[in-house]
């Protein structure tokens, strides 16, 4: 399998204590630094948290926070070496979900999925919108497709956030607590709409999860699960 994505020595609780008002004492000198890979065709669960700093990975990831010290690999690639500027066409490549569903709430659903496609795409128009349309009936969205977020539930919103994040059919796929207010049924059903179907070697979609727990029926369906404790990932069978 080729190696996607890729954080080596990363200090997360560095980069948390970035944004708390107060560290722990029990994180002071005893940092550890994170090393953590994800390869085509898995699907990655990272646990952690809220000290963790597992929050961190999608940001690091898309390369929208740099890393202290340690590298993040996307594609083979280094991110630290790319120029700021040029990391917005990068991230294009990757699809991304973040904490709560972060959708325009100026924009309906539809034109939620939509936008990337618009701004990402050289199709044209009626391809756009017959991709658009696809995703839609894939997520049971079609119903609710014109509403706004503020009139959609959390379940719709995090159907559509998923179907935004997918939109341009990316290889790789960093999901923030996705699962977060859904029934173990539905969480479910978004992983395998995220993993974009079976492959012999799994799943056809790369995928890193960043969240505090994910539901027991979900774990079977993962190839690998860690838990971030001190800046180190532990892994984990996945009945635990």
């Amino acid at each position: 399998m080729t190696l996607l994505l890729e954080f080596e020595d990363i200090p997360l609780q560095r980069l948390r204590r970035r944004t708390l008002a107060g560290v722990l004492p029990s994180a002071i000198g005893q940092e550890m630094a994170l090393t953590l890979a994800v390869r085509s065709h898995e699907t990655v669960v990272a646990l952690g948290d809220e000290a963790s700093g597992v929050d961190s990975l999608g940001a690091l990831a898309l390369g929208l926070e740099d890393a202290p010290t340690g590298s993040v690999r996307v594609f083979g690639i280094d991110l630290a070496t790319i120029p700021r500027r040029e990391r917005l066409a990068f991230r294009r490549r990757i699809g991304y979900l973040p904490a709560g569903d972060g959708l325009l709430h100026n924009l309906s659903l539809r034109d939620n999925i939509r936008l990337p496609l618009g701004f990402a795409s050289d199709q044209p128009p009626e391809a756009i919108e017959g991709r658009t349309d696809i995703i839609l009936a894939q997520l049971h969205l079609p119903r609710v497709a014109e509403l706004r977020p503020a009139q959609a539930n959390e379940e719709e919103r995090r159907r559509a956030a998923l179907g935004r994040a997918i939109a341009l059919d990316p290889e790789l796929v960093v999901l923030e607590q996705p699962f977060d207010g859904l029934t173990e049924q539905v969480a479910a059903e978004l992983l395998e709409v995220a993993r974009g179907g079976e492959l012999p070697q799994g799943g056809r979609r790369a995928i890193l999860i960043s969240a505090q727990d994910i539901p027991v029926l979900l774990r079977p369906r993962v190839e690998r699960m860690v838990r971030v404790i001190n800046g180190q990932a532990i892994s984990l069978s996945n009945r635990q």
